[in-house]
């Protein structure tokens, strides 16, 4: 099953959506401690990633506008993933080429037109991986993609700091945009995915079209145009709203890894501030922690099928939130390599339960005629917390020793789990969350 073309066709895509996230979050953050930034302003950078938490606003456009020449020729989804992929090889070269000591204006303009780019790249491949998959290989081609996302993220995180260590960051950066080579190759010898679509959004998309006719007076073009933007704007959206409790799942999806964002944007600072060589942090934050993160993600998984999502999300958030007292106890430590592997298993190990669960979960919600913009909403509201929630980390950590941040980081793991558990109580846990 894992290795039919389409599941390995996912695997990549997945590589190439998880490459640029932490050249505009960890890998960044690292970068501009390195050259003498403060943490207060480390922290405000997470705002330049700011459009993993809006992609919803232009999810619609992605979804349902065809690209002059490249949509007749590739279609809908491998058009957009082209552009995308483009787009973000070449916004990770000009990343590349700013120097923060200088001018870190010119390096915060690029870090947002990178996770522009790269937030329309996971809009479109959420999309295709949903799409170009039957119900019972969702399963398989959501472990791939994961396990694709991680290893980019070993390369963009282990591989970057380790080049950068010897050729300096720009070699770095264009190393990651030759990297990018990868999912478009992909994106150019897939297949394009069938549209899909269910009775209610049809049945809704039908109705539109019929109030829409009235207006008599409209030109013909201006009436399609008015119903084509109704589907694809609001549609979506409307059918979220008809679910039991659905601003209070919204909540949920924002604040479930609030403590985990805090502590992701001050990881690297705070290696290096205790005295942490980038190649260390490299080999053993990044390529023993991917290891940790596989095997928690697997023990999630078998977890989610025997206990459910919902209680399986609350193991792994109780465990999660538990797991930033060990990086208190390594500021206590202070420098120490086999204390920063036992610190780093904890954490990978708990996130990998806890995130297997979170995209179980989000997956659930959505309707499939709208996969690509309900779970860039969902997507963005999780992304929020690592951007908007978590900007002013920097601020607290240079307001305050690590130990007593990472114990505040453990404290602001629970409202989201006071609200899993209220969404427990809501809804039994065989109920679909409708």
């Amino acid at each position: 099953m894992y290795r039919e073309r389409r599941i390995v066709v996912i695997l990549l895509l997945g590589f190439s959506s998880g490459l640029p996230l932490l050249l505009v979050y960890a890998t960044l953050s690292a970068w501009l401690k390195e050259s003498g930034i403060s943490l207060t302003a480390i922290g405000l950078f997470s705002w330049a990633s700011t459009a993993y938490a809006i992609k919803f606003l232009w999810s619609p456009l992605v979804d349902r506008m065809p690209l002059p020449f490249l949509t007749r020729a590739l279609g809908q989804r491998r058009s957009w993933l082209i552009v995308a992929q483009i787009f973000v090889a070449v916004c990770m070269l000009g990343l590349g080429a700013t120097n923060p000591a200088e001018n870190i204006s010119a390096t915060a303009l690029w870090a947002v037109l990178l996770a522009f780019a790269s937030a329309t790249q996971d809009i479109v491949i959420d999309a295709y991986r949903v799409e170009s998959l039957p119900e019972d290989r969702q399963g398989a081609g959501a472990a791939n993609y994961t396990f694709g996302y991680r290893m980019a993220m070993l390369v963009a995180g282990a591989g970057a700091l380790i080049i950068a260590d010897v050729s300096g960051w720009f070699a770095a950066y264009a190393a990651m945009a030759a990297f990018m080579a990868v999912g478009l190759m992909t994106t150019l010898i897939s297949p394009e995915p069938e549209r899909q679509s269910s009775d209610e959004s049809r049945n809704r998309e039908q109705q539109i079209t019929k109030a829409v006719s009235r207006f008599t007076r409209w030109p013909e073009r201006m009436r399609h145009f008015a119903a084509e933007t109704y589907a694809a704007v609001i549609c979506p959206f409307a059918d979220f709203m008809t679910r039991r409790h659905w601003v209070m799942i919204l909540l949920f999806v924002a604040f479930y890894k609030y403590g985990d964002a805090l502590l992701g944007v001050m990881a690297n600072p705070f290696y290096l501030d205790l005295g942490f060589s980038k190649s260390e942090i490299a080999v053993i934050s990044k390529f023993y922690g991917l290891a940790m993160t596989l095997i928690g993600g697997l023990l999630g998984g078998a977890l989610v099928a025997r206990y459910g999502i919902l209680k399986t999300l609350l193991i792994g958030g109780i465990a999660q939130a538990l797991s930033n007292l060990a990086f208190a106890a390594q500021a206590y430590v202070g420098y120490s390599l086999p204390m920063l592997a036992v610190t780093i298993s904890i954490e990978n190990f708990t996130g990998g339960i806890a995130t297997i669960a979170f995209i179980a979960y989000l997956s659930s919600l959505c309707n499939v005629a709208y996969t690509a913009t309900q779970f860039a909403l969902l997507s963005s509201l999780m992304a929020f917390a690592r951007t908007i929630f978590a900007s002013g980390g920097g601020w607290l950590a240079d307001h305050m020793n690590w130990v007593s941040y990472f114990l505040l980081t453990t404290v602001a793991a629970v409202p989201g789990l006071i609200l899993l558990l209220w969404l427990m109580k809501k809804f039994p846990p065989d109920d679909a969350i409708r």
